[in-house]
């Protein structure tokens, strides 16, 4: 009968997936929490007393799964403290718990900034690292999709990293997990939540908060992220793949270079050149924890893109007044790089 009521819940809700939502809900004691989960899911949870928990962290249970194959892993309530590093080709799906309470309330609207859409994730997952001096910024990414270290790392300047003969996940997704990059201020450094790169990637329901390169999408990396919250201040969307962004609120903690700077690739590793970050149906406001003084008026820039070849796209995106009328800027004086886009 439970399982009966839930699945009539799913229908026209968004950031909720039909396929998985009897299972992600939280349970009533005495009833398995993987019930209605895919067979063969894992279960991961911090509470000690959970018998059928197979892990208590979510990269153990990432590192016990084999190359090939699909896989399912349930995240229980709790903040996880982690790094989360997915080499393996096989498709992944991680999915947050959600509450039994009170679903209704995830159909509402993004109303005005002080609403906080995702709410009812109970999964985070975090960690506080932030790039010193002589450090490659993959380093300090919550979470890494990519098929090993050398894939994963970013490099300097427009060009990047050397380009990788390989490719690692062909079908990771993440529904309903909240990811943060909490060494993070408006002061520090980068300090990344996501590092996707030589992969395909998608998210739901999900939100990423840092403040300087929040997102990162890399080489020939494919990303989808609809339904999400991205908070960020300094180039918080940057890479060198094609990131779509679907119904998403773009939320500025400050104002810092542009939203999006992205790295063109030359037409040599990229015939055709059609990598960009695209970003449709959203909303672009000042973040609720923005200090009064760093998000005013007219003073965040859509983007600044780091060469000529960049491409990015704004479709159907509603901005508040925080967003400069000429939109945007060039990287620095010197290259005098405009948008394509």
């Amino acid at each position: 009968m439970l399982f009966f009521f839930l699945s009539c819940l799913v229908p026209g809700v968004l950031s909720l997936s039909p396929q998985f939502f009897v299972c992600q809900v939280k349970k009533p004691a005495g009833l398995s929490p993987l019930l209605g989960c895919p067979a063969g899911t894992i279960l991961v949870s911090q509470d000690p007393k959970e018998s059928h928990a197979n892990f208590h962290s979510v990269q153990d249970a990432v590192l016990s799964l084999p190359e090939e194959g699909a896989a399912t892993i349930l995240v229980a309530e709790g903040e996880y403290h982690e790094t989360v590093n997915v080499t393996r080709k096989g498709p992944l799906t991680l999915l947050g718990q959600l509450p039994l309470t009170d679903i209704a309330a995830i159909n509402k609207p993004f109303a005005d900034a002080s609403y906080t859409p995702f709410n009812q994730n109970l999964v985070k997952i975090w960690n506080n690292q932030f790039v010193h001096t002589g450090m490659d910024d993959a380093t300090s990414a919550v979470l890494l999709v990519a098929p090993s270290f050398n894939a994963s790392l970013i490099g300097a300047g427009p060009t990047g990293a050397p380009l990788q003969p390989l490719f690692g996940n062909v079908d990771f997704k993440a529904y309903n997990i909240d990811f943060e990059n909490r060494a993070a201020n408006f002061s520090i450094s980068q300090a990344l939540v996501t590092d996707i790169s030589y992969a395909n990637a998608s998210f739901y329901g999900c939100s990423f908060a840092s403040y300087q390169d929040t997102w990162y999408t890399g080489r020939n990396g494919s990303t989808y992220v609809v339904d999400s919250i991205i908070y960020g201040q300094t180039d918080y969307l940057f890479g060198f793949g094609t990131a779509w962004f679907q119904n998403v609120i773009l939320a500025n903690r400050a104002c810092g270079g542009g939203i999006v700077a992205w790295k063109g690739t030359n037409l040599t590793d990229a015939p055709g050149n059609r990598y960009g970050a695209y970003i449709s149906d959203s909303t672009i406001m000042r973040s609720p924890d923005a200090n009064a003084t760093t998000v005013t008026a007219g003073k965040c820039f859509l983007g600044r893109p780091w060469n000529d070849l960049a491409t990015t796209v704004y479709l159907r995106t509603f901005m508040d007044n925080s967003i400069q009328p000429v939109g945007w800027t060039p990287f620095d004086s010197a290259r005098q790089i405009f948008p394509s886009a």
